[in-house]
């Protein structure tokens, strides 16, 4: 029997997520890299950070629009999303509440997913890093959430997260700088413009430890 407002009360939320092997691919490039490979795009704010200097993620996006101060919603997309799908969620602005904290990670680490966006805030920031479920937040915040079951929500539609549109099953990528978000249908070109990237920069690396400068390397030294 299913639970009353379970998941199992709403349609499937089957998404096409992009491939494994490109996730895969991504995780070898710092989200600076993979940022400038997308021609500068889909940086999520400055302000979300990892709530551990060691916490990164990459994995499909799937996308929660949660009610202001509630997390019902985000406890139910634990159980929307597959082993290795990262929860990117939105809270309508609201960002002065604690949406996830040790319970959350436990059972989200349980279930395989690789990790938590959030533009809002997190707390238990000691056992979060212990539990080890790579998580992105706004900051810390103590105060909880209430649960809505009537409360507008929407799981796997696409999220406005500053000037950037997250879709189910984009690549998602946090490390120590940030977070990047690259749509499905461009990531194995960004991907290889990455390694171009990579390739370029370990030259540019070498004749710097031959002793020449970054303006004559870039050419930034000629007078006009």
């Amino acid at each position: 029997m299913s639970e009353v407002g379970s998941l199992d009360a709403y349609p499937t939320l089957e998404i096409e997520r992009v491939p494994a092997e490109l996730v895969t691919a991504a995780r070898e490039f710092p989200t600076a890299t993979i940022h400038e490979a997308a021609g500068k795009t889909g940086a999520l704010p400055a302000a979300i950070k990892p709530v551990s200097a060691t916490f990164r993620l990459c994995g499909p996006a799937v996308t929660v629009h949660s009610p202001a101060a509630d997390n019902l919603w985000i406890h139910r997309a634990i159980y929307a999303a597959q082993p290795g799908d990262v929860l990117v969620v939105h809270v309508s602005g609201a960002y002065e509440h604690g949406y996830w904290g040790e319970i959350m990670s436990t059972a989200a680490k349980v279930r395989g997913l690789a990790g938590l966006i959030i533009d809002g805030c997190v707390r238990d920031a000691v056992l979060l890093e212990q539990i080890g479920f790579s998580g992105f937040a706004r900051g810390l915040c103590i105060p909880g959430n209430g649960k809505g079951f009537d409360a507008p929500r929407w799981v796997n539609m696409p999220l406005l997260i500053a000037d950037v549109t997250v879709q189910p099953g984009d690549l998602v990528v946090g490390d120590a700088d940030g977070v990047v978000c690259v749509p499905r249908a461009r990531v194995h070109t960004v991907l290889q413009a990455a390694e171009r990237r990579v390739q370029d920069e370990a030259r540019i690396l070498e004749r710097l430890q031959q002793g020449e400068s970054t303006l004559g390397v870039y050419g930034w030294g000629r007078q006009r």
